[in-house]
């Protein structure tokens, strides 16, 4: 979709197709009411007769409005008014964006701009309203090629230019944040034999071509050189060699101190020799969505050009079963020295994490975020609504959480309690890869929280909200692309 901002009237020509939210609700008031007042009532009287009642996702097509310089008049429910927020707000902007795509129309004025919803200000709609309509028309492309569907020009309509100039902001935040998040989810939806540790690599080096951010990537005779042997452990079951990707962006001033994302890279996690059961094993190659999201955030801050510096880590492998594979009961050394006893093979992704922290460190980073898909019980203790989070600094967990309440991209704080790290304790090393069952979400922390003693640290487990499952909804979310670009921007300011 290409969206634009223009200050209009609503007597003024409308084009094609005119967008109206409309709340449930006996008496239209706001631009509903206007509208209805230069249709001649006709959108009361389908409120009158029950063909449209303003329910939540309820639609309804209005041709040849009377009145209206337009061929169509969509009309979107909101629901109640006093149950209008955000979420609502981006749910109708949702259904909109479906509803222009099964019409085939080509372009659209939309006036949504105006109504009111809590805590949310022209700039911040603006954002929501791009996000939330290019979000509902995404598809896959397989060859990342564009689809053949033809964009549709989204017109926002404002009534004086000081609207125009935040919504305008707005439209270009959402516009970098939506590159951001397409290009996350289009990497993790791509097959695992395609999108390998080489692959996520090629494409660092791609985005250096349109961004200004330096990429490097570390094959595995140099982490070997750097001690890498928890992260090597790993790949050695497998066929693809692992990759180190470093991704810097400079956008602020050199003495700067950079904030460091860190995204979990399994490319594919068929469990190793711990094997995961066959069934859903196929949505094991969104055991790179941490990498994604980094990928995403990076290329959402090229495109805002944001005055920060920000460098990107990706630890990428796979997890196969093989003869050289990693075996319950191994110990291997971490680049921070620290020896790991593995009981679990399928608990790797703290293992490939623990040394992409570890590297974190020559950066001198200001703060360090990771992103995983790490642990199935994250999914069972928060569903698929929050992503798990935890911190080793308070001040830090808050601005997550506020980023993550600004952007709807939310999550819920855990525990980081010393009572939780002796369920690491292992007789034969340092520690162990797995706490039990108890707690596997908090554990999995505590493990992470071990190799992040020297700087500011936070952990985002999105398991449960990386990706859909099964039917038409299968696919990638690009979360937590919005919540790292709206904590970003907030650092910025």
């Amino acid at each position: 979709m290409k969206f634009s901002v223009k200050v209009a009237k609503t007597s003024s020509k409308q084009g094609p197709c005119c967008v109206i939210g409309a709340f449930q609700a006996e008496d239209l008031t706001g631009l509903a009411g206007e509208i209805d007042a230069l249709t001649g009532g006709a959108l009361k009287k389908r409120f009158e007769c029950g063909d449209f009642e303003g329910e939540k996702e309820e639609t309804l097509v209005i041709f040849d409005p009377p009145g209206l310089n337009c061929d169509r008049l969509l009309v979107v429910g909101y629901g109640k008014s006093d149950q209008t927020d955000t979420m609502r707000y981006r749910t109708a902007c949702a259904t909109v964006a479906k509803k222009l795509r099964s019409m085939k129309v080509r372009s659209a004025t939309v006036w949504m701009l105006g109504d009111e919803v809590a805590n949310c200000d022209m700039g911040a709609k603006a954002k929501h309203l791009v996000e939330a309509m290019e979000d509902a028309v995404y598809e896959y492309s397989h060859d990342g090629k564009k689809t053949k569907r033809r964009d549709i020009s989204v017109a926002l309509a404002v009534k004086n230019k000081q609207e125009a100039d935040n919504a305008g902001e707005g439209v270009k935040r959402g516009s970098a944040v939506n590159a951001g998040v397409n290009l996350a989810r289009n990497l993790a939806d791509l097959p695992a034999n395609i999108c390998t540790p080489t692959y996520l690599a090629r494409q660092a080096t791609g985005l250096q071509k349109k961004y200004p951010i330096k990429s490097r990537i570390l094959n595995e005779s140099e982490m070997k050189k750097l001690g890498m042997g928890s992260l090597l452990s790993v790949s050695r079951g497998s066929r693809q060699p692992a990759k180190l990707i470093i991704m810097e962006y400079s956008g602020g001033k050199k003495s700067q101190r950079p904030v460091v994302l860190v995204g979990k890279g399994l490319t594919f996690d068929a469990g190793g020799i711990s094997l995961k059961p066959a069934a859903k094993m196929d949505e094991m190659k969104y055991d790179m969505c941490g990498a994604a999201s980094v990928f995403g955030a990076l290329t959402a801050a090229a495109e805002m050009k944001l005055a920060l510096n920000i460098v990107g880590i990706v630890p990428s492998s796979e997890n196969l079963p093989d003869g050289e594979a990693n075996k319950p009961g191994d110990v291997v050394t971490s680049m921070s020295g620290k020896t790991i006893e593995i009981l679990n093979t399928d608990a790797e992704g703290r293992l490939i994490l623990c040394d992409a922290l570890t590297y974190a460190e020559r950066f001198k980073p200001q703060a360090v975020i990771d992103i995983a898909t790490l642990t199935g019980a994250c999914v069972v203790a928060l569903g698929h609504h929050a992503s798990g989070m935890m911190s080793n600094d308070q001040d830090l967990a808050d601005e997550i959480i506020d980023a993550g309440n600004k952007s709807l991209d939310r999550v819920w704080q855990l525990p980081l309690w010393e009572d939780y790290q002796s369920q690491l304790d292992s007789n034969f090393a340092d520690m162990a890869n797995i706490g039990g069952p108890a707690a596997g979400a908090i554990t999995a922390g505590c493990f992470l929280s071990r190799f992040a003693g020297s700087f500011k640290w936070g952990h985002i487990d999105i398991a449960g909200t990386a990706w859909r499952s099964g039917g038409k909804e299968k696919g990638a979310t690009g979360r937590v692309v919005p919540l790292l670009s709206q904590f970003l921007i907030d650092r910025v300011k």
